[in-house]
Order: structure tokens, then C-alpha cells, then sequence
């Protein structure tokens, strides 16, 4: 798969350096690096539930950020508030990411407000429980564009940006791309897409730009789930705690300063996933 430059297509001609001088996340020596510079982030359904732990997480670790939103105007609102008072730039994108050209507005967006990124993680997603045999094709359509289509096509609108930064990209997946959801069909089935699409990724892009997944087990309730489908959930992991969006942000923070990883995938389930 060859993902083709798209500074031209962004109509960014002149990129600014002031996002990508940092050798320390290349992986160079010290006697190689310029001079320390601000880092861009861009994180997808960066407003709202995991997303927004993973954006408000990076503004503090000293990434200015952008994040996507479709819906979540007023909580995109609060964390562009959050993030500006801890020092960070961050830009807020409405688009709509399983329409075909919403990809493509938050790339121009980026290209226009940073001329730099550093690190992508496409953490937006459909969550849609149906039985296999009814779901309908329009909605098997609209997991897959969300699910899978738009990290694809962010990654290929905003490759050179990418790989001009030497940049990361991070997708957030879960456990169903390891195991069978059948409460879950379509999502379960994008989800390992996506866990596959992020190996293809890392061979096509390299070396420029590294590509990861994290597969966060149970961190937060869905909506509706019930005291005791929670209960149920936290007793099937191995540690001694339940997971929280922090722990899902050490892992894509360990991926972004991972120089020599790519194409792999962090679970981060409490030993979910391994348990007897």
C-alpha cells in the first residue's frame, strides 16, 4: 500500500519547523537533536469519554493539540478552554469522520493551524451492539466508516505532515479485535481491521513514521450499562483495580516515545484478555 504525500493537497506549501525539531523523538543522539520544539497532537473524538482523557492527558505532557468532534460542541468548548490554560494552542475541528470528506477537513485544518504533526491517534468510534443477522447493510456501512475508513484516510491526508515531523500515529482499538463479539458483529469485525490496517501501515510508512495500536480493555461504562454488568466487567480483570482512561494515556504516551516500536499493539486490559 503506497499512502501518497498530500502537502500539495492541503494547499500547505510552505510548512513551518517550529513542530518538528525534536530529535529525542527520532531516536537520535544527543549531539543530533536541534533545539527542543512544541509537539502537535491530534486526537479524534478528542471531547468526550476516552478521547478526551487522551487530549487533556497530551496538553499536559506539553503537546499542543487538536481534536475532532462531531456533535460534543460544549465539551469540545471545555477542553480547548482546559488545554489553553495549561499554555497548550489547541484547535477544535467539527466534521463529520465517516463521511468520505470529513477526514480531509481535519487534515486542512492541521496543515493550516500547525504546518506539523507529531502524533495522530485516531481514537473516534461507533460502539453499536445488534445480532449478526440484523444488521442492515447501511448500518454495517456506517461502523466500517467510522471504524475503519476515516483512520485511513487521516493517515493518508495528513502522511506528510507525518513523515515531515518523523511523527507517530497511534489507533485505538479494544478486545474485540481479538476476540468474537457476536453481541458486537460490525464493530468487532472493524476493530481487528483496524488492528490489521495499523501492521500494514507501519510497513508502508517506515521509516518515517511509526505506526501503533492500543487495545484498552474495560476503563469507563458504556451508556446504560447497568451496577452489575460494571461489576461483572471489573471482576474478569486480574489486577487488583479497574482501568481508567490514565491508563490508556500512559500507553499511547509510551508509543509516541517509543523510537525503534512499530506495528505493534499495547494491550492495556489488566490481564483481561489472558485470564483463565
Amino acid at each position: 500500500m503506497n499512502l501518497p504525500k498530500t502537502g500539495n493537497a492541503t494547499g500547505q506549501q510552505d510548512l513551518s519547523d517550529a513542530h518538528c525539531r525534536d530529535g529525542a523523538a527520532h531516536g537520535l543522539p544527543t549531539g543530533q537533536r536541534d533545539a527542543p520544539a512544541r509537539q502537535v497532537a491530534l486526537v479524534t473524538g478528542g471531547a468526550t469519554r476516552v478521547g478526551r482523557a487522551l487530549a487533556l492527558g497530551l496538553a499536559e505532557a506539553g503537546y499542543d493539540i487538536a481534536i475532532s468532534y462531531w456533535s460534543s460542541a460544549a465539551e469540545s468548548a471545555d477542553v480547548q478552554a482546559q488545554a489553553e490554560a495549561l499554555g497548550r494552542q489547541c484547535v477544535a475541528v467539527q466534521a463529520d469522520l465517516s463521511h468520505p470528506d470529513g477526514p480531509a477537513r481535519v487534515a486542512k485544518t492541521i496543515a493550516s493551524e500547525f504546518g506539523a504533526l507529531n502524533l495522530l491517534v485516531n481514537s473516534a468510534s461507533s460502539f453499536l451492539a445488534a445480532d449478526l443477522l440484523a444488521v442492515t447493510r447501511e448500518e454495517w456501512d456506517d461502523v466500517m466508516a467510522m471504524n475503519l475508513r476515516a483512520p485511513f484516510l487521516l493517515v493518508r491526508d495528513t502522511a506528510d505532515l507525518l513523515r515531515r515531523c518523523r511523527g507517530s500515529v497511534v489507533n485505538i482499538v479494544d478486545l474485540s479485535a481479538f476476540q468474537a463479539w457476536s453481541g458486537y458483529p460490525h464493530h468487532s469485525v472493524s476493530k481487528a481491521g483496524l488492528l490489521h490496517l495499523t501492521k500494514v501501515m507501519a510497513a508502508a510508512l517506515a521509516p518515517e513514521v511509526r505506526v501503533n495500536a492500543v487495545a484498552p480493555g474495560h476503563v469507563l461504562d458504556p451508556p446504560g450499562l447497568s451496577p452489575t454488568g460494571s461489576a461483572d466487567a471489573h471482576a474478569k480483570v486480574l489486577l487488583d483495580r479497574p482501568g481508567q482512561p490514565a491508563d490508556v494515556l500512559q500507553a499511547v504516551l509510551y508509543l509516541a516515545q517509543a523510537p525503534f516500536v512499530t506495528g505493534e499493539v499495547t494491550v492495556c486490559d489488566g490481564g483481561r484478555l489472558v485470564r483463565p
